[in-house]
């Protein structure tokens, strides 16, 4: 599952972030590495971009970035 599919509310375990380009590196900069816990908080009013909570902060992501990051969904 992408991290974009997730919904409001959902978490996920970061599993890969596909690429190896600069928008991915920048993402595993910015916290998505392998074994990450990320929750879904909500969605811009314009659908884009997408609000994350990873390790204790907030990340906006836009679509086309969060559909790089390959997640798990965790047990709730």
């Amino acid at each position: 599952m992408k991290l974009a599919e997730l919904r409001a509310g959902q978490r996920g375990v970061v599993k890969l972030v596909d690429g190896a380009d600069d928008v991915s590196i920048r993402l595993m900069e910015m916290g998505l590495t392998p074994g990450c816990e990320v929750a879904y908080l909500g969605t811009a009013p314009l659908g884009d971009p997408l609000e994350f909570s990873v390790r204790g902060y907030h990340l906006s992501l836009r679509k086309t970035e969060a559909a790089r990051v390959e997640v798990e969904l965790s047990a709730e």
